[in-house]
């Protein structure tokens, strides 16, 4: 399984040094020392971390090979992918990677089916679930505890207990919402 864990930024100094925009949660694993990466577009690689730190709080890098400026600032925008095994998990027993999480079937805590879980949103507030229903449309689901309980791998689910209105609308006009009380 490929996973995306970067982009290539600007270069920074004469030596190859570059900054990377981060896309992993764990980028002292996916983009540490040692690490071969590939690239996209593919021509430009598979890079090998030859070492990294953080400057003025962000990621700075040097790649085996790229050794100055002219040969970093080549590299910019270039995505950095990781090769992980399917069945790695994160460590945190709460946490899944993005490619565990596609294709999950979407339920209710009663077991109803709402969909199919098709993206991950990563924002800065909070990650959401997007989930296709089954007449095509979308619902967007916060990917917290109190909506959804329960992550089931094993079984290729995800249950979810969202408010009134979150799936469907209908119920948000049913339940005596925020519009009754204008």
């Amino acid at each position: 399984m490929q996973l995306v864990v970067g982009r290539i930024g600007r270069a920074h100094g004469i030596r190859g040094d570059v900054f990377v925009e981060v896309r992993t949660d764990e980028p002292e694993l996916r983009l540490g020392p040692g690490a071969v990466l590939l690239t996209d577009p593919a021509a430009t690689g598979p890079l090998t971390v030859e070492s990294g730190k953080v400057h003025s709080g962000k990621l700075l890098i040097r790649f085996a090979g790229i050794k100055d400026r002219t040969a970093a600032e080549a590299l910019r925008n270039t995505m950095l992918i990781a090769e992980v095994d399917p069945d790695e998990r994160p460590e945190d027993e709460d946490e899944y990677y993005d490619h565990q999480l596609i294709g999950l079937d979407v339920v209710l805590t009663d077991g109803t089916p709402v969909g199919e879980l098709t993206e991950v949103v990563h924002l800065p507030y909070q990650d959401l679930l997007t989930v296709k229903r089954p007449d095509g449309s979308e619902a967007l689901v916060p990917f917290v505890s109190e909506l959804v309980p329960e992550i089931d791998l094993e079984n290729q689910r995800c249950v979810i207990d969202p408010p009134p209105g979150l799936i469907d609308l209908a119920e948000a006009e049913l339940d005596g919402g925020p519009e009754q009380d204008r």
